[in-house]
């Protein structure tokens, strides 16, 4: 094993960890033949197989299992190396690590730019994922700084709002409640709703909006992609709940309306969380400090929808 490389334990680890060589591969912006060649390196080493495939299916074997294991120590141990001396090269030079969830992909980058423009010389690792995509991001230390709507309860963390993130209901301009005011929530419920996924951020705001309500939805549809879901109202299969965040250009451009909804937009925040016993590296520290300051006024200018703090 002396002659292993950092490359093909990170790599092996990205495999063992989606149980698939291409989801490897899309994850570590590779393709699947160098994913295979780099595993295969490693087995050669190892002089073991690390993997054996069932049906359609690879899992680990006993040994493949031992090399996870210590694969991950050896990673963990050359981040911490990295984190301390990133700690000696302040912001400018630094690398932030940074995860937020797929609604703030409508305006995050544009603070990234701002914060890069502000701080030279600092390196952006940026990244979009659902709710359990990012938890776990946090809970294997992947990322210094999480964006959510919703901090995990089961997670000593330190959360802070940063920014409002209000939720409204959308439908087609010549939807028939379009020009309605004040349409009950016992009304609207009877629509075909085109919902995000159960236990993304989205459906779990939706759960709060509708509270006792949420069991009389007519619920079409559920798609993971908002786009997609903007996509389908346009075209008149229903009405849907989504980020106000996420429709600004479809409300300028006027393929979408807001409807008038009693008790709507749902008002949240938008949160930097971070795990309470992480050390933060400079870097995320001035990050963390931009988006406490900044971060609602450009999110502001950015999406050009009025802010309105709880």
């Amino acid at each position: 094993m002396k002659n292993a490389t950092m490359r093909q334990l990170k790599v092996f680890e990205a495999v063992a960890r989606n149980l698939s060589f291409s989801r490897a591969a899309e994850e570590l912006h590779l393709t699947q033949p160098a994913v295979s060649t780099q595993v295969k390196k490693l087995e050669d080493h190892a002089g073991l197989p690390l993997f054996e495939q069932l049906g359609k299916k690879i899992h680990l074997t006993p040994a493949g299992v031992e090399m996870l294991h210590a694969s991950r120590v050896i990673i963990q141990q050359f981040k911490e190396v990295e984190d301390t001396m990133t700690q000696f090269k302040g912001v400018s030079g630094g690398k932030l690590n940074v995860a937020v969830i797929s609604a703030g992909d409508y305006f995050f980058p544009r603070l990234l730019v701002e914060f890069a423009r502000r701080h030279t010389g600092v390196t952006l690792n940026f990244g979009v994922c659902n709710r359990e995509e990012l938890l776990e991001q946090m809970t294997d230390n992947l990322t210094d700084l999480a964006i959510m709507v919703r901090p995990p309860k089961d997670m000593d963390t330190v959360n802070e709002p940063f920014a409002p993130h209000p939720y409204v209901i959308v439908a087609a301009p010549d939807h028939p409640l379009a020009d309605r005011k004040r349409i009950p929530v016992s009304r609207i419920a009877r629509e075909p709703f085109v919902v995000r996924e159960k236990g993304s951020d989205t459906w779990n705001s939706m759960v709060e909006a509708f509270g006792t309500h949420m069991a009389e939805l007519n619920i079409a549809m559920e798609i993971k992609s908002t786009e997609t879901i903007k996509q389908a109202v346009i075209a008149g299969m229903g009405v849907s709940f989504l980020s106000a965040h996420t429709i600004s250009r479809e409300l300028q451009a006027g393929s979408l309306t807001v409807l008038h909804v009693q008790g709507f937009p749902l008002m949240l925040n938008w949160y930097v969380v971070h795990r309470r016993n992480k050390r933060l590296p400079p870097v995320a520290q001035a990050f963390r400090a931009f988006l406490l300051k900044d971060g609602d006024s450009l999110i502001e200018q950015t999406i050009g929808l009025p802010s309105r703090r709880k």
